[in-house]
């Protein structure tokens, strides 16, 4: 059959196509979709018509909120250490309907009428200034290619994307700012970041009282323009203004890693918080409270009401426990002294001279004093924040608390007699005490202080490893680990190698090295193995001086809010002594170790070691240390030195003591000057003489 044929005997449907279907199909879709939309309608504009037209007519709400000046501190006297140095600046608020452009005008307009001094801007901010135009924004963007402006349907990007694709688009030349234009960058810029009705101050040079005067009778002609009132943190001339610490700059802000924290606190951005020290710990009564503002707009954008919600209050003032005369005074005894030793030679490699004073019943901080020394130097630069943050191998003073630990682990008992004799540990050099080669003696705890005898507390240490000491013999590991752990914890009742408390966010623990062996034990006994800062030995000498109290040491006194008319205010606050421990000894033991001490400056023996301590005026109780340590010469050769030490107080039968004084000079190459006594006992006479027997 021929295809002809074929062909005529196919029969042929009648009816719609595929594509006829396909074409009703989404036909009743959109008429579907066109219902929804009509239904939709007639629901906004029939049935919610009241909610809309009240979203329509409704204003915007905006709180805006405004920093007050930081509280004030003084010392213990009521003297003015850190103040703030209020002055007049440029002030600019940005109104809801500001546009870029206008505050590219107000700058320029301002720089004629103040002196602008900052330039250091960024590429980006340059960009900004120069896209600030709308002409010239209009012609950057014209030159976007397509892609940069449209989406693949032809839809326009969004606003922020295309302006993205301006900023990269302008060129380096355009933005080849001069010295004077950059400084209205600068401006601009700061303006620019000002959010919605919220207030920046301007960063000019010093206002003078014709340019005050003009802009507060032209403020209608400067849009956004005003004079407010702003501060800058002032200290005296002291060396505590290290102590106190800084303040962010309003440029700053906030520090980065605690931005949430602060911002959930209601800190604004550009708040100055306390970054160190006294103003960081004390950071939530120095800021003051913010002044709060609700402003509404209505649909216009025009400002329908302005309401005060918080009054802000300028911060807390601080009155520390430290008088600034007397921290001048104990400051002048270490350059005295000290200086004598730069003079002599002696202090050549020393690094500096520290002494902190304590009230032994409250932890009081009365002083804090340092001096740092280049090695090789004759000069010296005070130097406080090494009290906290510098360690130093004490030497003999540790010996009143490795008595504590004898005591404890039960090794030896009450005023117990040992010989003090040369230790002989096979295969080490021997350990002996300075009087040693006058001969062995049976001494007892007491004397053991009052003559600082290395070989009492080395016999302590070989007992509580398990270990009982005869000549010759070989020392084991055995019971190592215990003994030290037993060591480095009463020591830590006293306040060495642990946190003294004191209310400063940033101070060292000392150090004590995780790798030791059984000698480093018995050197730790007598106080040449683990290091300890000079606030550390202070904190121990006051634990003796009150009878076993460990007592967190304090810088501030009380918190008082201001007033308003000067000077510290309403106390509102009184910083209450916090007791950490209580060694843990008996009352007879710690008789035993305040009799020690005593013996040491007031003993008749000739081997007493404390007798440059003795005051015509003041009975003191103290124990001395001396510890051989190594420096370095010019020509990188080891120098034998010695760290000098002291603690002392005041002596009271009935631990009524008013002062309690830790001194340590590192590296000395003599202690014939006996720097260390004479510094402690000149600042325990002065504090006496000018504050409880005057």
């Amino acid at each position: 059959m021929s295809l002809k044929k074929r062909l005529r005997n196919i029969k042929i449907e009648k009816g719609p196509s595929n594509v006829t279907r396909r074409i009703y199909l989404i036909f009743s879709v959109i008429v579907v979709l066109f219902s929804v939309i009509v239904l939709r309608l007639a629901q906004m504009q029939i049935f919610n018509k009241s909610f809309y037209e009240n979203k329509l007519n409704s204003s915007t709400t905006y709180k805006v909120t405004t920093s007050s000046p930081r509280g004030e501190i003084y010392d213990s006297a009521g003297k003015l250490l850190v103040s703030n140095n209020v002055k007049q600046v440029v002030a600019f608020t940005r109104s809801n309907t500001m546009t870029a452009g206008e505050m590219k005008k107000v700058a320029a307009k301002l720089a004629t009428l103040v002196n602008l001094t900052e330039t250091n801007v960024t590429t980006r901010q340059k960009k900004d200034y120069y896209l600030a135009d709308s002409d010239t924004y209009a012609a950057v963007v014209k030159r976007l290619p397509d892609k940069e402006k449209y989406d693949n349907y032809g839809n326009s990007l969004s606003e922020s994307t295309i302006y993205a694709n301006a900023v990269n688009a302008v060129t380096d030349d355009e933005i080849n700012y001069s010295e004077d234009e950059l400084k209205l960058v600068y401006i601009f810029n700061q303006m620019n970041s000002a959010s919605t009705f919220s207030t920046v101050h301007l960063t000019t040079g010093d206002l003078t009282e014709e340019q005050i005067a003009y802009i507060t009778a032209n403020q209608s002609k400067l849009s956004g323009i005003s004079i407010a009132t702003d501060w800058d943190r002032q200290a005296s001339n002291s060396s505590l203004v290290t102590v106190i610490g800084t303040v962010s700059s309003k440029k700053s802000g906030l520090p980065a890693e605690k931005v949430e924290e602060y911002l959930a606190k209601g800190y604004a951005l550009d708040d100055r918080v306390g970054t160190s020290y006294l103003e960081k710990e004390y950071e939530e009564y120095l800021q003051g409270t913010h002044t709060v503002r609700e402003i509404k707009t209505d649909k216009n954008g025009n400002v329908a009401s302005d309401k005060v919600l918080s009054e802000g209050k300028s911060g807390q003032n601080l009155k520390l426990t430290i008088n600034a005369d007397f921290q001048a005074g104990v400051e002048n005894i270490l350059q005295q002294y000290y200086g004598a030793d730069i003079t002599s030679g002696y202090a050549t490699y020393s690094e500096g001279a520290y002494a902190v004073a304590l009230n032994p019943k409250t932890g009081a901080v009365l002083a804090m004093a340092g001096l740092s020394h280049d090695v090789g130097s004759t000069t010296t630069q005070l130097d406080a924040l090494g009290t906290i943050n510098d360690i130093f191998v004490p030497g003999s003073v540790v010996k009143a608390a490795t008595l504590t630990a004898g005591w404890k682990s039960n090794v030896i008992s009450g005023n117990q007699v040992l010989t003090d004799q040369p230790i002989n540990i096979a295969g080490s050099p021997s350990i002996k005490s300075w009087f040693t080669d006058y001969g062995s003696r049976n001494i007892t705890a007491v004397q053991a202080l009052e003559y600082s005898s290395n070989t009492y507390m080395v016999q302590v240490a070989l007992k509580m490893m398990g270990q009982e000491y005869h000549s010759g013999m070989a020392l084991s590991t055995s019971g190592m680990k215990k003994a030290m752990e037993e060591l480095r914890a009463t020591y830590a009742e006293y306040g060495m190698g642990t946190s003294t408390g004191i209310d400063l966010p940033e101070n060292t623990t000392g150090y004590l090295s995780k790798e030791y062996s059984a000698g480093n034990v018995l050197t730790e006994a007598f106080g040449q193995y683990d290091s300890y800062t000079p606030m550390q030995l202070a904190q121990y000498a006051a634990t003796v001086a009150n009878g076993g109290s460990r007592i967190a040491p304090h810088l501030v006194e009380g918190i008082y809010e201001s007033d308003g008319k000067g000077g510290l205010g309403t106390l509102t606050k009184t910083i209450e002594s916090k007791v950490l421990n209580k060694v843990d000894i008996s009352s007879e033991d710690m008789d035993l170790i305040h009799q020690g001490f005593y013996q040491v400056v007031n003993g008749t023996d000739a081997f007493a070691t404390g007798s440059h301590m003795r005051s015509s005026t003041v009975t003191i109780a103290g124990k001395t240390g001396t510890a051989e340590t190594y420096a370095v010469d010019a020509s990188g050769n080891a120098v034998t030195t010695i760290n000098l030490s002291v603690l002392a107080y005041d002596y009271s039968e009935t631990d009524d003591s008013h002062i309690a004084v830790a001194v340590i000079i590192p590296h000395l190459t003599s202690d014939d000057n006996h720097t260390n006594q004479v510094i402690a006992r000149d600042i325990i006479n002065l504090y006496m003489s000018t504050y409880v027997n005057k």
